[in-house]
């Protein structure tokens, strides 16, 4: 007999849409703090400043707004679950933009502030099902809200270890949403149900091919809080660094997911 067909996760899409303008508050407040100094900071990401990752941090709204300028798509061209792979080939010039655009908004407060009420415009412009030609493939408004709960958590993370004793917060909804995303990518990269991953209170998917678990304890487990998945899942901390750490529980011959790691970079 094959396996179930594995249903594709929702979301509550009202709450998305809070989560969203939550996170980003979160992260305006915060930045409202910051001195030149730490502005200048380095981070985890190359030679990004901090005042660059804040720059970055308002793109995460802005790149909506510049995609519902666009003529959009004829048809649906990709999946939600497409995304954590195709972005990563934006990178490099992400990593531009971000540069440029610290450079050219010195006042990061006015910044962020012109980026959010453009987005709430935008937002409440568009109906859920309008398509964007998004990384991957034409997503929906829904879908790639999604996607700005990853790039916000993952990001308010890397401001958090950047500057210490920031301590942004991360707003629940989104750090549910960014740690489903990216346990569901990890099944379609590795599909298969011998090995179930835990991310309580969050996720739990399975994947790796080999046996298949039916009932019982299962053969193969990972478990691991959501933001050392996150971190994981980013490349922002290497497998056996966390295995080491305890951060992470694996057990069993299929339980190693180091060469699956990165999914998003």
């Amino acid at each position: 007999m094959p396996p179930a067909k594995k249903r594709t996760r929702t979301y509550d899409l009202a709450k998305i849409r809070t989560a969203v303008h939550a996170q980003f508050g979160h992260v305006r407040e915060a930045v409202r703090t910051l001195t030149p100094e730490q502005l200048a900071l380095p981070t985890r990401l190359g030679e990004w400043t901090v005042r660059d990752l804040v720059a970055h941090l308002g793109m995460t709204l802005r790149a909506f707004s510049r995609l519902v300028s666009l003529p959009e798509p004829a048809r649906p061209g990709g999946a939600l679950l497409d995304w954590p792979s195709a972005i990563a080939a934006d990178a490099p010039d992400i990593a531009g933009h971000a540069r440029r655009l610290a450079d050219e908004h010195p006042d990061l407060d006015a910044y962020l502030a012109a980026a959010e009420e453009r987005f709430t415009a935008d937002l409440a412009a568009h109906p859920g099902t309008r398509l964007l030609a998004a990384s991957g493939g034409a997503l929906t408004v829904d879908d790639y809200l999604v996607t700005r709960t990853v790039e916000l958590i993952v990001h308010t993370d890397d401001l958090n270890a950047a500057v210490p004793g920031l301590d942004v917060p991360f707003d629940r909804q989104a750090l549910a949403a960014c740690t489903r995303l990216l346990a569901d990518a990890l099944a379609v990269k590795a599909p298969g149900g011998a090995t179930e991953v835990r991310i309580p209170p969050y996720a739990v998917v399975q994947c790796v091919e080999g046996p298949r678990h039916t009932r019982g304890t299962p053969p193969n487990v990972v478990e691991t809080d959501p933001l050392t998945w996150i971190r994981l899942a980013t490349g922002r901390l290497e497998w056996k660094d966390a295995v080491d750490a305890a951060k992470v529980d694996a057990s069993g011959e299929r339980a190693d997911l180091s060469g699956l790691l990165p999914l998003l970079a």
